[in-house]
């Protein structure tokens, strides 16, 4: 899945027509504060352009900790989701009703990468991990979590340590790999 990328208050790639998903970045961003800033500006841009309206007839909502959401003036409410991780920040926006989740993570050397998996992604991931040759095990777990992040933003649903009733409800969201810079894995979950 393509990303549309945001730099200097424009889109670099031509924008993606009137198609019902949508999937924006950001990347660059000096701190945390100015990432947040700067994608909530490019995923608004994109809810215009994908609506043609102004901008100013779209409100933004959703208190951290919470599924973002955006609200048109007309009465529709259009699912969000939105990650960060070192410089990159990441936007989906789905316009058929349907939940949508998103997720970036760093690809890194995680010392406690094991006991993680065990406790959030289960017992058969972290096996399946532990048989990944050590080079690559860092982007084979950051490629899990990733994965398991976006589905469960898709869900509406909080991190929370690994159920297998759990694991049913989320494996009912489909997961496709978004195109991001070298170091980093992201995830488009869709309901």
């Amino acid at each position: 899945m393509p990303v549309r990328w945001w730099a200097d208050g424009a889109f670099i790639a031509p924008p993606a027509g009137t198609a019902a998903l949508h999937v924006v970045g950001v990347r660059g961003m000096p701190d945390r504060a100015t990432a947040r800033r700067t994608i909530r500006a490019a995923l608004l841009a994109a809810l215009a352009d994908t609506l043609a309206l102004p901008a100013a007839r779209i409100r933004l909502g959703g208190e951290p900790g919470e599924a973002p959401y955006a609200l048109v003036d007309d009465g529709r409410r259009i699912d969000l989701a939105i990650s960060h991780d070192g410089d990159v920040s990441l936007a989906a926006l789905r316009l058929d009703g349907a939940g949508v989740g998103v997720d970036v993570m760093r690809v890194a050397n995680a010392p406690d990468w094991h006991a993680v998996a065990r406790d959030y992604l289960g017992p058969a991931c972290a096996a399946a991990l532990a048989g990944v040759p050590a080079p690559a095990r860092a982007a084979a777990f950051a490629r899990a979590w990733s994965e398991r992040e976006a589905r469960l933003k898709c869900r509406g649903l909080a991190l929370a340590e690994w159920r297998a009733d759990l694991d049913v409800e989320l494996a009912a969201c489909r997961c496709l790999p978004l195109a991001v810079p070298d170091g980093y894995v992201a995830t488009l979950a869709l309901a």
